[in-house]
């Protein structure tokens, strides 16, 4: 049986263009020295958007889910690891809904290194702004931040920090219609 996180293939699908477009928004943050991983990072982004168009399957996504993973580790800043993760967690859109948050979270957690707490909270508001209804009827699917022991949304990193922040700040604002 599937964790309430992973959500139906057509409510992932939904997701990984606005997972996407958070991490699109913060791409520019990211820089390494290591030309391969650069590559990688930018694939995994079109790849994301691609399964949100339906053009590739769940199957190609979940086996190529960790190469952004595996790239970020060469950015040459901490902001950019994290718009890396913001695309890993957007390709990963693929296998489990929820990591639909981890690519918001982590394209503000990239924004606060480098412009501070208040571009944060900007940021977070313009992901907000880029919800469609669908969207916001797909996020309202998932179960609240460190209730579900099983999967990202679960006692991990996104929990923490300004990582958990942004998940509650996003799960409050999309809870209602």
């Amino acid at each position: 049986m599937n964790s309430a996180q992973t959500l139906s293939e057509a409510d992932r699908r939904t997701l990984a263009r606005w997972a996407a477009a958070c991490a699109e928004h913060v791409l520019a943050l990211f820089a390494s020295d290591d030309e391969a991983a650069d590559a990688t990072v930018r694939d995994a982004l079109v790849r994301a958007s691609a399964f949100a168009r339906g053009e590739s399957t769940a199957a190609i996504e979940i086996r190529r889910r960790m190469e952004a993973v595996k790239a970020a580790g060469s950015a040459t800043t901490a902001a950019g690891a994290a718009a890396a993760r913001s695309v890993a967690q957007a390709a990963a859109v693929a296998h489990v809904g929820a990591h639909a948050l981890g690519a918001a979270a982590y394209a503000v957690k990239a924004v606060s290194l480098t412009h501070g707490a208040d571009a944060a909270r900007d940021e977070v508001a313009w992901q907000l702004a880029q919800l469609t209804a669908d969207e916001r009827a797909a996020l309202r699917l998932l179960p609240l931040l460190g209730t579900d022991p099983n999967g990202p949304l679960g006692s991990g990193l996104l929990t923490q920090g300004i990582l958990g922040e942004t998940v509650r700040a996003i799960q409050a604002a999309t809870s209602t219609a």
